[in-house]
């Protein structure tokens, strides 16, 4: 097979040197490493600076390695095994990412980092960073666990009746309310029974533990919050309270610097926030729910000029990523904790809490959350700074009214990619908000029907702008708007005026148009006598008509 093989390795590409035959052992530890990790592309028969040194003649029958590397991991791997046609033969080991944890025949578990320099190793994975695997795999809740050497008596009354309250204030599942103590922790898998005694489960100390015992059995469940001035630091407490606790605290440094604007609205006036209060909460509660407890390190809440940013400990779970958060099947890392929190009223019942977030920010006209610097081992989620756009604010809350319903997601995601880049196909539109071609028709249909934005042409080329309505500035509109065939005739002879000779591809530079419609405008001139044409391809040349340029000159 030819295949170019990379340049140099990294978290998902390995050499290995096989001119003195690789030892089994390490073939074995280099497919555990890959499966356990994001899988990957083991290169047999290259050294470790990218010299091809060739395979030795026992790793040649393709068929008997990929037997023998199932037989010596447990469970079975199965690889696909490939031959290279280089300047000396070599094979591609290609290793799939397990869904449980793998170990070599004789016990070893490892998995693949990337060194401080740059480079990949191959590592042990210790038994924490086992459940944290299988955490990311959706195969374990941590939170659902037992705590070894807790009590009930670690649980505090006071946190109880916090529950309670926060039941009430954010319209939790009211039939809570009507159980004992014992049997609310009970419904919502706070405790568990270990040898006919009830104790805490991770779960059930995060939200309802004394402070101490908290510190003293989770040192991982530590949470801050800063506030900076430029680069002084005006605040910055680190604290281990429980869960529903520290939720408050962190609410309530936010809101005291959480700036407001007024806005008329008809007969009324309303205060817009800077920052959209239930979109922060649920990014507060989503960090707390979905951070991995196996890991130290805290919630980390911090409050600058540029905007908020939220970061907790433990990449996005296997399958998720920033690209895909708002489409992927919500699962999360703590099914029990997260549940809880729902049925308390603190996070959005549907799972889809990341939709809030978003939501939080563009229906007031400002810029997107970004999750983009989020990596494998933490979540960071960035919420700008932005006063509203009351244009965009009004003409949402209208539609609203008018319609009786609230405003898609999917529309807002329209609205802000079309105030972002004025005017845009609906092919455009999809690649940039990542809306299924159906569901972004759909949406489009509706927007348009609403007044909310217009259509610009038919059919494959037919563009969208921001309605009339959505503009201010008469002048902005108008600019987006210049859409009349009449004009873009008279900007196309005025170009070939100036130019002598014109392409198709000038005419797409000028107006900023898709080929088809820049074809059909040329023809239209041609067929009008206005414009000869030389040639039938794409470069097909366009100048003035003579009898055009006779009419002129008279």
């Amino acid at each position: 097979m030819d295949l170019i093989i990379p340049q140099k390795e990294t978290l998902e590409i390995e050499f290995k040197s096989d001119e003195k035959k690789l030892h089994d052992n390490e073939l074995i530890d280099a497919v555990v490493a890959f499966a356990n990790t994001n899988g990957g592309d083991l290169y047999l028969g290259v050294e470790d600076d990218g010299r091809i040194t060739g395979l030795h003649p026992d790793h040649r029958d393709v068929t008997q390695l990929s037997a023998f590397i199932a037989n010596k991991t447990i469970p079975p791997v199965s690889v696909r095994v490939e031959t290279i046609k280089a300047e000396k033969p070599i094979l591609v080991i290609h290793v799939p990412q397990s869904r449980s944890i793998v170990a070599s025949s004789s016990g070893k578990i490892q998995r693949r980092r990337i060194k401080a320099d740059g480079t990949p190793e191959n590592i042990p994975m210790y038994p924490y960073e086992i459940n944290t695997r299988l955490s990311e795999l959706s195969l374990l809740d941590f939170s659902a666990q037992p705590v070894p050497g807790a009590l009930y008596n670690d649980l505090d009354p006071l946190e109880k009746e916090r529950l309670r309250q926060m039941i009430m204030a954010y319209n939790g599942e009211k039939n809570l309310l009507e159980l004992p103590d014992d049997e609310i922790e009970k419904a919502l898998q706070l405790t568990a029974t270990v040898n006919d005694q009830v104790i805490p489960t991770y779960a059930g100390l995060l939200l309802l533990g004394r402070q101490e015992r908290i510190r003293e059995l989770m040192p991982t469940a530590e949470a801050a919050f800063q506030a900076l001035r430029g680069t002084d630091v005006t605040v910055n407490e680190t604290f281990f309270l429980p869960m529903l606790a520290a939720i408050e605290r962190i609410a309530e440094f936010i809101n005291v610097r959480n700036s407001e604007q007024e806005m008329e609205m008809g007969m009324f006036r309303i205060s817009i926030p800077e920052f959209d209060k239930r979109a922060v909460r649920e990014a507060i509660v989503n960090a707390f729910a979905h951070r991995d407890y196996t890991r130290l390190g805290r919630v980390l809440v911090q409050m600058d000029s540029d905007g908020l940013t939220i970061s907790n400990p433990g990449g996005f779970i296997e399958g998720v990523s920033y690209e895909n958060i708002l489409t992927v099947e919500p699962h999360g890392r703590n099914p029990v904790l997260a549940d809880a929190l729902k049925r308390i009223g603190l996070a959005e019942r549907t799972g889809r809490g990341v939709d809030r977030i978003f939501e939080g920010s563009l229906r007031y006209g400002r810029d997107i959350p970004d999750y983009s610097a989020s990596t494998s081992v933490s979540v960071k989620l960035f919420i700008p700074r932005g006063m509203p756009d009351q244009h965009i604010v009004r003409m949402i809350t209208e539609y609203q009214q008018k319609s009786g319903e609230p405003i898609s997601l999917n529309a807002l995601f329209v609205l802000n990619a079309l105030k972002q880049n004025r005017r845009m196909s609906a092919e455009e539109i999809g690649k940039e908000t990542y809306i299924p071609d159906a569901k972004l028709r759909a949406t489009l249909e509706r927007l348009t029907e609403a007044g909310l934005i217009e259509a610009i042409g038919n059919n494959r080329g037919r563009t969208y702008v921001l309605s009339a309505k959505m503009y201010h500035d008469p002048v902005k509109y108008v600019r987006q708007t210049d859409i009349d065939q009449i004009r873009y005739k008279e900007l196309i002879m005025k170009l070939a005026e100036k130019k002598g000779v014109i392409t198709r591809k000038d005419v797409i530079e000028l107006l900023h148009i898709n080929p088809p419609q820049a074809y059909r405008l040329l023809q239209k001139l041609v067929s009008e006598q206005q414009l000869s044409l030389e040639g039938r391809t794409s470069a097909a040349k366009y100048s003035l008509h003579k009898w055009g340029q006779g009419e002129d000159s008279k």
